[in-house]
């Protein structure tokens, strides 16, 4: 099918279009807090694209079709236990300040005593459509406090909403032309697979149980989590609660004879880690032992420690290679997913790790270094690779990948940000969200959800894309 182009619009329409989308996101959620310091009665609509931003039809629904693929390697990650604990503990030696963490807390929570085998993941697979290759190429595999599925919903409205009402020209898009998502109440269905489990086997099916969400102090994106909050209550009747990682020891309870869980009396079936993700939210050394005590009790972890390790960049590395899918996965499994990888290289001393400290300095505009770390702006690009690298030692090299850059088209879209309209152009990114809950110690997988997608666009001057790190916006599909 043809592309259209964006609608063309006059200066009074398109003062108009800014006029409604600000209005209509305001009434119905797309907000965001502004930067520090602001009050709770201060939020700002959340950084949106003003039109939907074309994607082909067929790669959107390549995305999903490969989802539960995903969704069940990685669970399988996690129960091959010997190869994902020698991998991490590698990885740990050279990325010590997070990874090498993490790696402690799950060791002294083994000796003090894991008592839950059963572990929730909810996931956000991220892919570019590369117009070069005609594919979409997996960016990376999100395992721990996955955002904006509660905005992307509301965005995707409000296109609908300005088309429906004129703003983008007489009946300019159709219906299934802008798909709207639902990952808002898909999340907390995917949380309620946990509560139900746990409910079933600890409490006689009685819905009485919570959900604990650990995050961060000052939460900006709190409406983002909300969605999901809410939607869990109208949904299924359960409530969840929040706290502070770092408030976490002085605001639970723990059953010394059965691990059962306690916050303010309420009995919790989940820990939904909205936070714990980066090196910056452990300042003090007792929010370490936050996560490793909530590890030993009987809630239901989401994720645990080993499914939030089983999403390093290191690992996903590694699942580009046959030999190592081989391991998890049927060929025709493999065939499937197999054309959404980009080219990963380690910088480690295998001949894949020697090309890429050849290619970083060599052909570095063609490439993106990551360390082991979400959210945005962690990553250097192209020419400031060399440099970087020069800057810490050649042992360290091992905490990153070296990662093929993917050559999305650039459309000409705006992005409405605090009332300002860019122009220079963007770049999207899709996002697939989805859940597994699974034994880590059998490997059952007993549930396995698609929940909804995502759209976040940046402006095409940038390299970086995290909405809440100042970056991108929130945008939905136009499918083609």
């Amino acid at each position: 099918m043809t592309q259209k182009d964006y609608p063309a619009l006059e200066k009074e329409q398109l003062n108009k279009l800014v006029f409604e989308a600000t209005q209509f996101g305001l009434s119905n959620g797309l907000i965001m807090y502004p930067p520090a310091p602001y009050l709770n009665y201060q939020p700002n609509l959340a950084p949106i694209t003003l039109f939907p931003t074309p994607f082909p039809r067929k790669q959107f629904e390549k995305s999903l079709s490969v989802a539960k693929i995903y969704n069940k390697l990685y669970s399988l990650v996690v129960t091959e236990f010997n190869w994902l604990t020698e991998t991490i503990q590698d990885l740990a030696n050279h990325d010590k300040d997070f990874t090498g963490k993490l790696w402690e807390c799950y060791k002294q929570a083994s000796a003090n005593g894991i008592v839950q085998d059963v572990s929730l993941a909810l996931i956000r697979s991220d892919y570019m459509y590369d117009e070069i290759l005609d594919q979409i190429k997996q960016v990376e595999f999100n395992t721990v406090s996955v955002s904006f599925g509660g905005l992307s919903a509301k965005v995707g409205k409000v296109h609908n909403y300005l088309n429906q009402i004129g703003l983008y020209g007489k009946d300019y898009y159709s219906t299934d032309e802008l798909p709207i998502s639902e990952s808002d109440k898909k999340l907390a269905a995917g949380l309620y697979s946990g509560v139900e489990y746990y409910n079933n086997k600890y409490l006689n099916g009685k819905n009485e149980s919570i959900v604990l969400m650990v995050v961060q102090p000052n939460e900006r994106n709190a409406f983002d989590q909300r969605a999901i909050e809410y939607n869990l209550l109208s949904e299924y009747g359960i409530v969840s609660k929040r706290i502070d990682l770092p408030d976490v020891l002085s605001s639970i309870e723990i059953n010394k004879d059965n691990h059962k869980l306690f916050f303010n009396g309420f009995e919790v079936s989940v820990v939904y880690y909205r936070s714990a993700y980066g090196p910056s939210e452990f300042q003090l050394a007792e929010t370490w032992d936050c996560r490793t005590t909530l590890e030993c009790t009987l809630a239901i972890k989401c994720p645990s420690l080993l499914t939030q390790l089983s999403g390093s960049k290191k690992i996903q590395q590694l699942l580009t290679t046959k030999e190592n899918l081989s391991r998890f996965l049927s060929a025709e499994e493999i065939h499937e997913i197999g054309d959404t990888f980009c080219k990963i290289y380690p910088f480690d001393n295998t001949i894949d790790g020697k090309l890429a400290k050849e290619l970083a300095f060599s052909k570095p505009c063609e490439y993106v270094l990551k360390p082991q770390r979400e959210g945005g702006g962690n990553n250097i690009y192209k020419n400031d690779i060399p440099d970087f690298l020069k800057s810490i030692s050649e042992d360290e090299w091992q905490a990153y990948i070296l990662m093929e850059l993917i050559r999305p088209k650039t459309h000409n879209n705006l992005i409405l940000r605090n009332g300002e309209i860019l122009n220079d152009g963007i770049v999207s990114e899709l996002g697939i969200f989805g859940s597994y809950l699974f034994n880590e110690k059998s490997g059952e997988l007993l549930d396995n959800q698609v929940l909804g997608h995502l759209l976040r666009s940046k402006t095409s001057s940038s390299n970086e894309g995290g909405v809440a790190a100042g970056y991108g916006c929130v945008d939905n599909l136009y499918l083609y």
